[in-house]
């Protein structure tokens, strides 16, 4: 005879998250005892994760959290945009952000080995969540911003829900100017780097490795042209320049007019406010981005997961 009852089940299952199969073998395993069984539950739940871990997760969603002067951006993978809509998951994201903000972690393993608000680490619920959603899940990068003054604006480009979406930006504006200002200026910079990807704030901060490859096709392209030396050197350099302008926040042209340089836009907003504003900084996650997705034939891998036989051909 069991030495547990229903309500022990039901209890086990709010502990754990586990489903009522899971919950009854791992109380039948410990003669009853709950403790053990969470134990037991939980020691499945590490194997579980351990093996789902080399699966792809390139769904899932980017947080963002701010407190006036400070900011930060998360990335948590999933392997299916469907866990992404759940609830269960998007508390779990905005919980991460949240402490991610609060701790101020630098990277993914100082926010991994944070407190979790529920109790236990960060780690420790990204292991449980595997365990109960069954799907790997990630957490895949953090950046953080801050300015002394002014203010750090949010943006989330079709959110799923209040800031959680799939393209989440941070603009930190250093200034006196007044907030209302500032986070109308915030906003359609924000807009603009959603749509117009920057991969730097100025041109120095380019990766030194990606102008070089620009500079590489360059030189191929001029070397076609059949032109002199000098002028090849100058179209090189011309095309470099043209890339650099392009690619470098500051000097990107507005999205809204398509001709006023990013720079200038702001320098503007400091005039009209009797202000110096200063564009300290920017985040822009895109989710899943230089991650390669696995392409699956969903059909075979559930007439392989039911155990029957299939023809072949």
């Amino acid at each position: 005879m069991a030495n547990f009852t229903t309500a022990d089940i039901k209890s086990l299952r709010e502990r754990t998250g586990a489903g009522m199969m899971d919950a009854k073998k791992a109380l039948d395993e410990t003669d009853g005892d709950i403790e053990a069984a969470v134990d037991a539950l939980r020691a499945k739940g590490l194997a579980t994760a351990q093996k789902k871990s080399s699966r792809t997760a390139a769904e899932g969603l980017v947080g963002l959290a701010v407190a006036s002067t400070k900011g930060v951006a998360v990335e948590v993978n999933s392997e299916t945009d469907f866990v992404a809509k759940n609830d269960g998951f998007q508390d779990f994201v905005r919980s991460v952000t949240a402490t991610a903000l609060e701790t101020g972690a630098a990277d993914v393993e100082a926010l991994k080995a944070a407190a979790y608000p529920t109790g236990g680490t960060v780690a420790e619920k990204l292991t449980d969540m595997i365990a109960t959603i069954g799907e790997n899940q990630q957490i895949r990068r953090v950046k953080a911003v801050e300015v002394s003054q002014g203010l750090v604006v949010p943006y989330m480009h079709n959110a799923a829900a209040a800031n959680l979406g799939k393209i989440g930006v941070l603009v930190a504006l250093e200034s006196e100017a007044d907030a209302a200002m500032l986070e109308a200026l915030g906003k359609q910079i924000a807009m603009h780097i959603a749509a117009a990807f920057p991969l730097a704030l100025n041109a120095s901060d380019l990766d030194a490795e990606m102008l070089e490859r620009e500079r590489g096709i360059a030189r191929e392209k001029a070397a076609e042209s059949g032109k002199p030396a000098d002028v090849q050197a100058k179209m090189v350099e011309g095309a470099v320049g043209k890339f650099a302008k392009e690619n470098a926040l500051l000097s990107q042209l507005f999205v809204m007019d398509n001709k006023t340089p990013i720079a200038d836009v702001v320098a503007k907003a400091g005039k009209d406010a009797g202000a110096s504003i200063v564009l300290k900084d920017y985040v822009r996650f895109q989710l899943g981005e230089g991650i390669e997705k696995e392409v699956s034939d969903f059909a075979a891998e559930v007439a392989a997961a039911s155990g029957v036989p299939q023809p072949t051909a």
